[in-house]
């Protein structure tokens, strides 16, 4: 054993001798984000389908334990949390882009709120910190960001799902990049 290897530790020598798998990961995230850049309103919809989907196997799994007896909580909350959960989910797997929009619109309430709360916050404490403009501008891009996803819910679908698509692409050619690295330390390390 030389002394790279000694230095690595054993988590390192197994990940080199399993670098493939980062290399898989990394090429599956990258296919997915060039994918989603191409195509990123089927994305959107996709991915609520899945979405969808989880959400009904969850509240199957909650009605079954709510029926059983065995749920967390009271069976009453339980039957509740159930229900909406595969009705969301099957409107989800009905209408994923619909649902997606929907979802937006949530998400576009939540920006709006949570502006105005920053930029009161901001005033509210200006005496007492130094950089309250800050809060405030992200106050108001948040604000912006609401007011574009409420007028246009898909525009907005479509920013995400890029969005999206550059984060994984990034994160893809990084996990690559760290296979490689990996193998040339296993092949150095004769791990």
């Amino acid at each position: 054993m030389n002394e790279q290897s000694a230095s690595t530790g054993p988590l390192t020598g197994i990940l080199a001798r399993n670098w493939w798998v980062v290399l898989m990961f990394g090429l599956l995230a990258v296919v997915f984000g060039v994918l989603t850049l191409l195509w990123p309103v089927a994305t959107a919809a996709t991915l609520t389908l899945w979405l969808g989907a989880l959400a009904i196997v969850e509240g199957v799994a909650a009605l079954i334990a709510a029926f059983s007896g065995s749920a967390p909580v009271s069976r009453g909350w339980a039957t509740v949390y159930a229900l909406l959960s595969i009705v969301f989910g099957a409107l989800a797997v009905l209408h994923p882009l619909g649902m997606a929009r929907i979802l937006l619109l949530v998400l576009a309430a939540w920006l709006l709120v949570a502006g105005i709360y920053r930029i009161v916050f901001a005033i509210g404490v200006r005496k007492h910190i130094h950089g309250e403009w800050m809060l405030i501008v992200s106050g108001v891009l948040a604000v912006l960001l609401g007011v574009l996803f409420a007028l246009n819910p898909l525009s907005g679908l479509v920013v995400t799902s890029l969005w999206l698509g550059a984060t994984v692409l990034v994160y893809g050619l990084l996990q690559v990049i760290v296979a490689f690295r990996l193998r040339r330390l296993g092949k150095a390390g004769d791990v």
